[in-house]
């Protein structure tokens, strides 16, 4: 089977695009390496560069002979989006309007997208499950909850099925070493902090230390990559023999708090790691910590490389020999 990932050259998508590979379908990458690069594109995938903006290149691959297709093309830094809200709304709404159009138009009927936890806002409860109300704290959350709505619609109107995967904290790199190429200016903590280790950054900043949590800082589920990668095929191939359309939680179930994350990573990497407490980012809620079970009960689904250990290390491997 065809597959046509869009943002497959990005950090995820990379390593979503591997998975595919390794169980014997065809990929094609339609990305255009704003935030992925062209390392992660491997000899056996096809690589086409454009942007979702772009109606009719978007409709030209998908008329190529696409059997399901997977969107990881929306932009996701949390704090950017609550100071470029129209940044977010352009790329993340428009773009996959034009998605789902030329979805429609080309016959291509099942769809993978990259959502998140975001889409829950302030916990309620924990750990949280899919029937958690949806109250975005953050504009990027929003408009994935936009996107999952829009989804909604084009399933009950078009006959467009859909697998919504709602990620915690993705962490890590490829378990094997396969995926080497780095994400362009990362929000996230794990990047961020081996960029200071690596001697890319003179310190790391911790977004408020007073949250009601153990040590006061945000506590986060974190999951693996090839975790993630494994359950793109898992909702892919749950589309192809189902009917329904899905929206399922993806994390380890278990909660890190950012400085227990920061003294791991010391550890692991034998850098001292300089940080300093800075305010809070508009829209971080305190705790987030998933619960899988549906993932588990209608995908096979668990995590298998999302301890604290195995995600620090495999991310210090490709970034350790970056020096500067």
């Amino acid at each position: 089977m065809r597959i046509l990932i869009i943002g497959g050259a990005g950090y995820i998508g990379s390593h979503v695009a591997r998975e595919f590979l390794d169980r014997g379908y065809e990929v094609v990458v339609y990305d255009n390496l704003s935030s992925g690069c062209r390392e992660n594109i491997f000899p056996e995938e096809r690589l086409i560069e454009g942007d979702i903006l772009d109606y009719p290149a978007l409709l030209a691959v998908m008329q190529s002979g696409i059997d399901g297709m997977v969107h990881l093309a929306a932009f996701k830094a949390a704090g950017e989006s609550m100071l470029k809200p129209e940044k977010y709304s352009v790329n993340n709404i428009s773009g996959t309007i034009h998605i789902l159009n030329a979805a429609c138009e080309a016959g291509v009927k099942r769809l993978v997208f990259s959502s998140s936890a975001a889409v829950y806002g302030e916990p309620q409860y924990v750990p949280i499950d899919e029937n958690h109300p949806k109250k975005p704290e953050n504009y990027y959350g929003f408009t994935k909850l936009a996107i999952e709505q829009l989804l909604e619609w084009y399933d009950r109107l078009k006959g467009l099925r859909f697998a919504s995967l709602r990620y915690f904290n993705a962490a890590g790199y490829d378990v094997k070493g396969r995926i080497r190429g780095l994400e362009r200016n990362p929000a996230n903590l794990l990047p961020v902090t081996m960029e200071v280790a690596a001697g890319m950054r003179e310190r790391l900043e911790i977004f408020g230390n007073d949250y009601d949590t153990g040590d006061g800082t945000c506590i986060r589920d974190y999951i693996h990559v090839n975790d993630l990668a494994d359950a793109h095929v898992r909702a892919f191939e749950y589309l192809a023999g189902n009917d329904a359309s899905i929206a399922v939680n993806l994390g380890s179930e278990t909660g890190v708090s950012v400085m227990t994350m920061v003294e791991a990573a010391r550890r692991v990497t034998g850098k001292p790691i300089p940080a300093r407490v800075v305010g809070r980012r508009p829209g971080d809620p305190a705790k987030l910590i998933a619960s899988s079970s549906l993932a588990r009960k209608l995908l096979g689904w668990t995590a298998q490389y999302s301890d604290v250990v195995t995600l620090l290390d495999s991310t210090w491997k490709v970034y350790k020999d970056l020096k500067r």
